[in-house]
């Protein structure tokens, strides 16, 4: 019988001994490195903070109403109003330009009021801020494009600047209420 030898009886086996260590650091290494993405929410710069109360109301004429219901339906100075009609609606607020005596004859003076029920959806709150703000973007492209022959993202900062002088941006988000109380709609 042929004699075996402890060369031949070795097995051929890989040390993985530290793939343990490998793995545990490159799991760190990912960890430590990756980004989370966060939910950034609207982008809407608030007020200065200031003690002073509010000591006269806003006039009517001032002001766009726009109310939203737990039902997701939209009430826009006192009038049902379809979501597709509300930019429309906005712009004429904003711009007045038959000058009509219940708008604003300022736009440096229209407020636009948005309030929500505390049961509207998250989707139909977000599709109307959108079309304030799309109204505010007509608004500003018309005057720009009236004043300077120029789309109103092309113009420079300074330009853009006078044009949102004379259009300000003014929303006013009211504090969510209960429109429904006890199963009756309150408008």
């Amino acid at each position: 019988m042929p004699r075996v030898r402890t060369r031949d009886r070795m097995k051929n086996e890989i040390n993985a001994g530290s793939m343990a260590d490998i793995a545990f650091l490159l799991l760190i290494f990912f960890l430590v490195t990756t980004t989370i993405a966060e939910d950034q929410g609207l982008l809407v710069k608030l007020p200065p903070w200031t003690d002073e109360a509010v000591s006269e109301p806003i006039p009517t004429r001032n002001l766009f109403s726009v109310l939203v219901n737990a039902d997701n339906q939209l009430l826009v100075r006192k009038k049902p109003v379809d979501v597709r009609k509300l930019r429309e609606r906005a712009v004429e607020f904003i711009t007045n330009p038959e000058h009509r005596s219940d708008l604003p004859s300022d736009p440096g003076k229209a407020v636009i009021s948005l309030q929500n029920d505390r049961g509207t959806n998250y989707e139909t709150y977000l599709t109307v801020y959108n079309e304030l703000l799309a109204a505010y973007n007509e608004v500003w492209e018309r005057e720009a494009l009236a004043r300077y022959g120029k789309s109103y993202k092309r113009l420079p900062r300074a330009l853009r600047k006078e044009v949102r002088k004379k259009y300000p941006m003014i929303i006013s988000e009211a504090e969510p209420v209960d429109y429904k109380e006890g199963g009756k709609k309150n408008w």
